[in-house]
């Protein structure tokens, strides 16, 4: 639920909404996504969280970062740490957690309600903070895929869980076609 002249901040955890809608099989519309919320309240500040590979010669996610620079979010990125693990594959580790909480709950007292784009289950305590300071909290993940992409104890603390199959028509967009030089398995590892 939200209210018209309530003070709305967005925290997008950008790789577990990415891998949520991934697994839903639409691309989020960031310009339809901001719209949205700002129809449904004052929309101060919209966040974006992503770890960064900055040593490819190409990232995949670097025109979307860039494009969500211009377009009035807020972008919150740190180096992606590479490493090799004990089978030999490359892995990525780039966790934007602790900066998303920080940011949080400095805003926390400025606005009346906050929406998480996150269902990772570590999130919990934090909005439990904040609910103590007095902000509502919404979450949007999905229950819808399998498994679920939502921590159940996340869903339950949430003032609002908001199903992201949900907003599919109104911040979805048809899923493109990946380039010639980009695979998906690139993709998929940039964002975890």
């Amino acid at each position: 639920m939200f209210y018209r002249d309530e003070r709305l901040a967005l925290f997008i955890d950008g790789s577990n909404l990415y891998a949520a809608a991934k697994a839903l099989a639409f691309d989020i519309d960031y310009k339809l996504l901001r719209q949205e919320f700002m129809q449904r309240g004052k929309l101060l500040r919209a966040f974006y969280y992503t770890a960064l590979l900055e040593n490819d010669e190409y990232s995949p996610i670097r025109p979307l970062v860039d494009w969500l620079h211009y377009n009035g979010y807020s972008m919150v990125t740190k180096p992606a740490k590479e490493f090799t693990d004990s089978q030999g594959r490359r892995k990525v580790k780039g966790n934007m957690d602790i900066e998303l909480t920080v940011d949080a709950m400095e805003i926390a007292p400025h606005v009346d309600h906050i929406v998480l784009f996150s269902g990772d289950g570590d999130f919990r305590p934090l909005v439990a903070a904040i609910q103590r300071k007095g902000t509502r909290v919404s979450v949007v993940s999905t229950i819808r895929s399998q498994p679920p992409m939502i921590a159940d104890d996340l869903r339950r603390q949430a003032d609002n869980f908001i199903e992201l199959d949900e907003l599919k028509d109104v911040i979805g967009r048809p899923p493109r076609e990946p380039r010639e030089m980009e695979t998906p398995q690139q993709v998929e590892t940039v964002e975890t």
